[in-house]
């Protein structure tokens, strides 16, 4: 049962900053798709909420634009307008595939980019696809603006840099040059609005059959989404092979259990992991 709550809905950003400046029990509401069923089941993360203020119909953050280079999103899109845009299908594929795979019509309708990272859960299909893509979000409370990458705001599962009186306002993606490649998967349960079990983003920056970038991000099978440093700096100035492909995917396997340790769930999730990781390799640039 959801507690009863005050609802404002502001007509303008400045009135959102400056309501969660003054209240510490305020919580902020987009699309709900995380906040209302967690109201439901009494989250800790929800606890104190006495306050929902409704950022989903601010103009400011309901924006998609293309400037100096980058291509900046609003942080109160939701995941249909982000793929009906061309600028996303055109310019972040891997972006583009992990929205329109995210939950069913009636979830990407109502649930927002930023809610999808903001919240901070293993699962998020989003995140793997903005980390190989160097997001970086801009932060904003009544005071002051911030930028911060993606890979630095969040911490641990359903935690993120993001203090009590901030809002993410937009998330900046850089347009790649053509020479780049990647694409991005996704295991569930079931097909249909399937929780994510894992979702992996690979992309790559080859010439002439040498990987000159490789970044690769994971998440669910990570206890938050997570990019593989090492390997990916492994991977600089290598041609091209059946083998390297095998061997990238059975380090990131490692890596994974390194962090999560080892689980009941770990003999098969991890040679499930290190055998799509493989077959991603191949689709993103076949042998």
């Amino acid at each position: 049962m959801i507690p009863e709550l005050e609802y404002v809905r502001p007509n303008e950003l400045s009135e959102v900053l400056a309501l969660i400046d003054e209240n510490e029990q305020a919580k902020i509401i987009a699309g709900g798709t995380d906040i209302i069923p967690g109201l439901r089941q009494g989250a800790f993360r929800f606890k104190k909420a006495k306050l929902l203020v409704d950022i989903h119909a601010l103009p400011e953050l309901k924006t998609i634009r293309e400037e100096n280079g980058r291509i900046t999103i609003g942080a109160a899109l939701t995941f249909s307008e982000l793929i009906a845009h061309p600028l996303v299908e055109q310019n972040l594929p891997i972006l583009f595939r992990a929205a329109s795979g995210l939950g069913s019509v009636q979830i990407r309708n109502r649930a927002t980019i930023a809610g999808n990272f903001v919240n901070n859960a293993p699962c998020a299909d989003s995140v793997p696809a903005l980390l190989v893509y160097d997001a970086v979000l801009t932060i904003q409370s009544l005071q002051q603006k911030r930028e911060i990458l993606l890979s630095d705001f969040l911490i641990k599962p359903y935690q993120t840099q993001l203090k009590a009186n901030e809002i993410v306002t937009e998330i900046k993606l850089p347009i790649l040059a053509k020479n780049y490649v990647g694409d991005f998967y996704k295991l569930g349960r079931r097909k249909g609005q399937a929780i994510s079990r894992i979702t992996l983003a690979l992309l790559m920056k080859i010439k002439a059959g040498i990987i000159h970038e490789l970044r690769v991000a994971s998440g669910a099978v990570s206890p938050i989404g997570l990019r593989f440093k090492e390997v990916e700096n492994s991977a600089r100035g290598k041609k091209i092979s059946n083998e390297l492909y095998q061997e990238l995917a059975q380090r990131i396997g490692k890596k994974i259990l390194d962090i999560t340790k080892l689980r009941w769930s770990s003999a098969y999730k991890i040679p499930v992991l290190q055998q799509m990781m493989y077959q991603l390799f191949q689709r993103v640039h076949p042998i």
